[in-house]
């Protein structure tokens, strides 16, 4: 507690930063070990919001600005900054530079592994037939009217899996989005946003002839 009492302003930032991205990317990871063992279809990201965060992909095809990259990012950025506050805490302009410079490797670093656990993932046959009409999570978002493609995560066979993927939708599918696949293309799944489950067929048929019950009750009320 006299530790951080002794604290600057600048230093209770970067720590505020620190706890914070530290305990968020703690839960990333186990949702992750969690999805990655047992099978889960949600991608352990979560829901960052309708937020577009995904940056364009690259020659790598990575995104950088998913909900594991910013939080290794706040992460690993707020301890450095402490850390060189803590060296010389006269020098804020130094603490900032590095900060933002660690937390971007952290950042690529956490892209580049994730994208390499996705390929090993996907290294094996795949029959994709079978993905017709199961839920994926979005991880590159996916621009409008099949004007682009964006990338979705799914578990498939055992296995996390990350397949390219175009959309009919009129509007840019966020990331973390959940979609479902309705099509194969030659190297691309054809998603659209994933619904609420409708009312079965006899659910319907039932509340249909409750209603025209109750209509012909009120008929003959009327007449007589």
């Amino acid at each position: 507690m006299g530790w951080y009492i002794s604290l600057t302003a600048a230093e209770k930032v970067y720590f505020y930063i620190a706890i914070v991205g530290t305990a968020l990317l703690l839960i990333q990871i186990v949702l992750m070990l969690f999805s990655f063992g047992g099978g889960a279809d949600a991608d352990a990201d979560g829901d960052f919001g309708d937020g577009d965060f995904d940056a364009p992909e690259g020659d790598l095809g990575i995104s950088l600005f998913t909900l594991k990259g910013i939080t290794s990012f706040l992460a690993i950025g707020g301890w450095v900054g402490l850390l060189v506050l803590q060296m010389d805490s006269g020098n804020i302009a130094l603490s900032v530079i590095l900060a933002l410079v660690c937390g971007f490797v952290a950042m690529l670093l956490v892209a580049l592994v994730m994208r390499a656990l996705y390929k090993l993932q996907n290294s094996g046959n795949l029959d994709k037939e079978k993905l017709v009409g199961k839920t994926a999570t979005v991880y590159v978002s996916i621009p409008p009217a099949r004007s682009g493609r964006g990338k979705i995560t799914l578990t498939a066979q055992g296995a996390y899996t990350e397949l390219d993927a175009v959309t009919d939708d009129p509007e840019r599918i966020p990331v973390d989005e959940t979609v479902t696949i309705f099509e194969i293309g030659a190297d691309y799944m054809v998603v659209r946003r994933a619904k609420e489950k409708e009312p079965a067929s006899g659910e319907e048929k039932t509340e249909e002839a409750a209603s025209g019950g109750n209509a012909d009750s009120e008929k003959n009320s009327e007449e007589k």
